[in-house]
């Protein structure tokens, strides 16, 4: 099966007050056009952050575009940019953006989206926005009702199957069809989107030493055993539940190719560890592929030229291997 190089990769600036513009532009002067990628946003926004810009008509001029500048395809903003004082003019034209880059990226214009960090309550004050965050716009768009967050860096994915909840309310919410619906989505982009035939998931306990034999909890004998054992049978290969104070040292990653965890520090603890600036935020379950990086929009620093763009030039480097993977199975 031949595999085609994809299109290049679209970057929503998001909050056009926050990090998104300096760190757009860092990345085109370390990336060196060996990655097309272009922004969908305002060239007015990237004026004045020390590298040139290169207007195009079309995602597919980004190609032969990226070395002569940052490739922008404007998407027009009604008020300029001020960094960390976030405008309220701005807010519909930021969900504007996000949604047309979905359309290029479903009509097969755009090979991947990596998205800037938005800041939701500029977007609810100034738009409306009706939604919880990022992710749930996107699965609106793309028209899912489920999908799940990959935490992932160079030597660990993880997914966290509760995200932003009270950690009280977590046995309660953690059920059996949330349960499975996050190992199945996980194993099948592992397989789509990551190029990994048969992926090994380790399957995080909720309680201290994975509940014990029930000494010390028992959603693992009567929730997480019986789904691993479920999907098991399914062929997915799974182990666990393993006890989390054991599960992320260099020899038990080398056991799996992600851990499914119960809630969001159980996860987001050993990958921001590990990987503090290399994080990479991926949306599972959607039809498109769409990374992030794992930050927000740093108002408190925005404007003064000290962003790091690493997590954005690895947000970009995985959208692309995802896209090559992908193109691969078709």
């Amino acid at each position: 099966m031949s595999v085609t190089q994809p299109a290049p990769i679209v970057l929503t600036l998001g909050e056009p007050a926050g990090i998104g513009p300096e760190i757009a532009a860092a990345a085109w002067s370390r990336l060196s056009g060996r990655l097309p990628f272009f922004v969908l946003g305002d060239p007015k926004h990237l004026e004045g952050l020390g590298v040139p810009i290169a207007p195009i008509h079309a995602a597919a001029e980004a190609d032969t575009a990226i070395f002569h500048g940052l490739p922008v395809l404007p998407h027009a903003f009604p008020a300029a940019r001020e960094p960390g004082r976030p405008s309220a003019e701005n807010a519909s034209a930021v969900i504007d953006a996000i949604a047309r880059a979905v359309d290029l990226v479903m009509r097969g214009e755009a090979g991947a989206l990596t998205t800037g960090p938005i800041h939701k309550k500029a977007l609810q004050d100034g738009a409306g926005f009706r939604f919880p965050g990022h992710t749930e716009y996107l699965a609106h768009l793309g028209g899912v009702d489920r999908v799940v967050m990959m935490l992932a860096g160079p030597d660990l994915r993880v997914v966290p199957t509760t995200i932003h909840i009270a950690l009280h309310d977590v046995p309660a919410a953690l059920t059996r069809p949330l349960l499975m619906d996050t190992i199945r989505i996980t194993d099948a982009a592992l397989r789509h989107d990551f190029g990994i035939e048969t992926p090994r998931l380790a399957i995080a306990g909720l309680n201290p030493h994975a509940g014990e034999g029930g000494a010390m909890g028992m959603e693992e004998i009567e929730l997480i055993g019986p789904v691993i054992e479920t999907l098991k049978a399914e062929g997915l290969a799974l182990s666990g539940p393993h006890s989390a104070d054991t599960l992320f040292h260099a020899k038990a990653r080398a056991r799996y190719d992600a851990a499914i965890c119960m809630y969001h520090d159980q996860a987001l603890i050993p990958i921001k560890t590990l990987a503090f600036d290399q994080g990479v935020n991926v949306t599972l379950g959607l039809p498109f592929i769409r990374t992030s990086p794992d930050h927000g929009t740093a108002f408190d620093i925005a404007g003064q030229g000290i962003a790091d763009p690493a997590s954005l030039i690895a947000a970009l480097e995985m959208a692309a291997e995802m896209a090559i993977a992908r193109s691969a199975r078709r």
